[in-house]
């Protein structure tokens, strides 16, 4: 079946070139493809992700896309400085400090992109 298969996200973007602006210059990405189905962005890991156009953009509750990284407190500092503002969560079970969540061992942080989607980066899962 799908175990063997490696998975990407797709991101809605109600204005495409507003998104690839806000992908470039806060999160430092261009497209690896691009058609008119939309851009096609590789990160980390030979794993990537979609961002395509549609008026549905935004309207999702939760995450849609997480970046792995090794220094979740680094990596905030880093896109802070390019313009990212990061989410403030007070509720039972979740509650940031600085844009930081800490749960236990694992640390994130979540942010909105251009078009009102949520992205995170946080520790590497396992």
């Amino acid at each position: 079946m799908l175990t063997d298969h490696r998975a990407y996200a797709t991101i809605p973007a109600a204005d495409m070139n507003r998104a690839k602006s806000w992908y470039r210059d806060k999160l430092g990405l261009t497209p690896a493809l691009e058609d008119d189905m939309g851009c096609l962005y590789r990160v980390g890991g030979g794993t990537s992700f979609l961002l395509y156009p549609t008026p549905n953009a935004g309207k999702a509750p939760n995450t849609l896309l997480s970046f792995a990284t090794d220094d979740v407190e680094a990596e905030v500092s880093d896109l802070r400085k390019h313009g990212v503002r990061f989410e403030e969560y007070d509720m039972p079970g979740l509650k940031t400090v600085n844009g930081i969540a800490t749960m236990g061992k694992f640390h994130a942080a979540w942010f909105k992109d251009s078009e009102g989607n949520i992205l995170a980066v946080g520790d590497e899962p396992n």
